[in-house]
């Protein structure tokens, strides 16, 4: 259920909510997604007493009114008048005047102050002491005593005052005799008094909570100001109201002290006293005329909606000390003459509210413990809860720390069972957790020193392995340094020998031209040798027929035709010489053709191959780099190994 208290983002689970809260249930702790401890708040249970508000140190705790809400009315041209708390001029004495006036600038048409309304709950509770014999009540102006009776003692709501509180007189009034229409908004110095006013048994009178705190916040935002302007009716000693006792003063101002009023304020304190006596007032065994109950311990004066710099000074009781003077009227005529008796004064009281009729501020309270009931465990289901919390005997489930928040152990495992709680908020669990894991860590840290001595081992290990790599890496660097400067060196040989092949080539060329030039000159040699051969034989033809004349040139013709036929047989055996040496030459070419695309595959390959080698040389280098750093790693991690064993 959505409350008026509320967790922001600034909590920090210190658990102070919880020991300030006298509601258990209110305040649950919960783990957040990210993994936070938080104290939020359940509406079901919070009865908006503002004690967590008070003790939070970190600012976590905000509370919700109607501020908002009624400024953006106001402006929209709704029609409402103010309820003014009698705490309002006390503590903002300078600037009541000119933020009323303000106010009704902006639209506000009526302006009551509830010090009014006060002096009818007085009228009020007078009354029904004396028609109905009601001896031994509790006071129910305060919201948060009636919140808490109704979720949490829900057997003395009989014992509350059926009388409606200053506010709600002064919001009945204004309806029912006054004759105001429209919206009411209460100036509140109170976070719980919107339970009041929503509560179903108080009629939807009034439709704003608008608390101190939030009201001056925006004025002064909003520089709201305006002539000078005052609540519209007269009022009495109901002022005093906000005041620690201030009822009981307003009763005794008309029934003398002689009557017995049991005054209890505080949160704590209320509370624990109605828890102790209870059955006491259910039963009417209280010797009070009843019992003025407020949860703040200043009073309504410095409630639990009031600026916090407020409530910190003592200038707020100043003010309300000069307004109750101003209260009390010279003179007999008044039912605040200071100078009548107490039965005077309330004759004339009586006859002062004579037109209003008891039953018009009359009220009933609504059982609401189902809402907030509390499981009681068995007793083996504390044991269980104490169990799962490692407390196994009576003095470990009696520490009663409360550092928690609760006051003992057991109220802790009751809000366990309850799920208000869970065991990781339990300072002792958490301790016996940490302990264990101390244990545990030291059991670690022994398996981690033996681990680390196994691996100062391994690491040296590596260590001389990548020593003996590091080795073989500059053996087969400079291995594949010399093949590379042979592989250059090769290179160069097959260049000159590519080049060789190439001057043969052109050298078989020049061959292969004078075997064409020879084959020439053998044709012309052979022909010259067949026409002297024929020269030959017509030279003898013509010698025989000279006869003895002719001989000698017979002889001269013989020599010739010899002639011609060495040369002939010259020119022929040229020529098959020529052609053996041509076919030679051929062959020599195609072998030196075959020679040169050999030398030229190779000489590629040893160009590759010197790349190839410069490559190795160069990745051999990075991994001789890298090794050497690993290597130092891991000596440097060796040696912090053996500094730590």
């Amino acid at each position: 259920m959505d409350s008026l208290v509320f967790t922001n983002d600034r909590c920090t689970g210190c658990n102070k909510c919880i020991r300030a809260c006298e509601c258990i249930g209110a305040n649950r702790a919960v783990t957040t997604t990210d993994g936070r401890s938080k104290i939020v708040v359940d509406g079901a249970y919070c009865v908006a007493c503002g004690a967590c508000i008070d003790a939070c140190e970190h600012d976590a705790r905000e509370y919700t009114d109607d501020t908002g809400r009624f400024f953006a009315d106001l402006k929209r041209g709704e029609k409402i008048s103010l309820l003014v708390a009698p705490a309002f001029a006390a503590n903002y004495p300078k600037e009541y005047a000119a933020v009323l006036g303000g106010l009704k600038q902006l639209g506000v048409e009526h302006i009551i102050s509830v010090s009014f309304g006060a002096d009818i709950t007085t009228w009020g509770y007078l009354n029904y002491i004396q028609s109905h014999h009601f001896l031994g009540g509790i006071s129910q102006p305060c919201p948060v005593v009636t919140g808490y009776i109704e979720r949490y003692l829900p057997e003395l709501t009989d014992k509350l005052f059926p009388v409606h509180s200053p506010m709600m007189c002064a919001a009945i009034y204004a309806k029912k005799y006054m004759g105001v229409t429209g919206k009411l908004a209460f100036i509140s110095p109170c976070i719980a008094k919107k339970h009041e006013i929503e509560d179903p048994n108080c009629g939807g009178y009034i439709s704003y909570n608008v608390t101190f705190d939030h009201l001056m916040d925006y004025v002064r935002r909003e520089h709201i100001s305006g002539p000078p302007c005052q609540d519209e009716i007269e009022y009495g000693l109901g002022a005093l109201y906000p005041t620690p006792g201030g009822l009981k003063e307003n009763v005794y101002w008309f029934l003398g002290e002689s009557v017995y009023i049991r005054q209890i304020e505080g949160e704590q304190k209320m509370f624990q006293y109605l828890e102790r006596n209870k059955d006491r007032i259910r039963d009417g065994k209280t010797p009070y005329l009843f019992i003025d109950a407020l949860n703040c311990s200043d009073g309504c004066l410095y409630g639990t909606a009031v600026e916090k710099e407020k409530s910190e000074s003592d200038d707020t009781y100043s003010s309300l000390l000069e307004i109750r003077e101003r209260c009390k009227k010279n003179g007999r005529t008044s039912a605040w003459a200071a100078s009548l008796t107490p039965a005077q004064r309330l004759r004339k009281f009586n006859r002062q509210f004579a037109k209003l009729k008891l039953e018009d501020f009359l009220r009933h309270y609504t059982d609401r413990s189902a809402q907030c009931r509390i499981r009681v465990p068995s007793q083996a289901e504390l044991d269980e809860i104490f169990l799962s919390m490692n407390k196994k005997t009576a003095e470990q489930r009696s520490i009663n720390c409360s550092c928690c928040g609760y006051e003992t152990c057991t109220q802790m495992a009751q809000a366990i069972y309850n799920g208000f709680n869970h065991k990781d908020n339990c300072i002792y669990y958490l301790k016996e957790q940490i302990e264990s894991e101390h244990h545990r860590a030291m059991a670690l840290a022994d398996e981690i020193r033996q681990d680390r001595s196994q691996l100062m081992d391994t690491a040296e290990a590596v260590n001389a392995e990548l020593a003996r790599m590091n080795n073989s890496m500059r053996q087969v660097a400079e291995g594949n340094t010399a093949n590379a400067n042979e592989s250059v060196q090769v290179s160069e040989e097959i260049q000159r020998v590519d080049s060789f092949c190439e001057r043969l080539r052109e050298s078989l060329d020049e061959i292969k031209g004078l075997l064409a030039t020879l084959t020439q000159n053998n044709e012309q040699v052979s022909s010259i040798a067949l026409q002297t051969n024929i020269l030959s034989i017509n030279a003898t033809i013509e010698a025989s027929h000279a006869g003895a004349a002719g001989k000698g040139f017979a002889v001269v013709a013989g020599a010739i035709n010899d002639l011609a036929q060495t040369s002939q047989d010259a020119a022929v055996s040229s020529g098959e010489s020529h052609q053996h040496i041509e076919k030679a030459v051929k062959e020599i070419m195609e072998e030196s053709e075959g020679l040169s695309r050999v030398v030229s595959e190779v000489s590629g390959r040893t160009q590759r191959l010197a790349a190839a080698t410069e490559e190795i040389a160069t990745s051999l280098a990075e991994l001789s780099q890298t090794s050497a750093v690993i290597h130092e790693k891991m000596s440097g991690l060796a040696a912090a190994n053996r500094t730590e064993l």
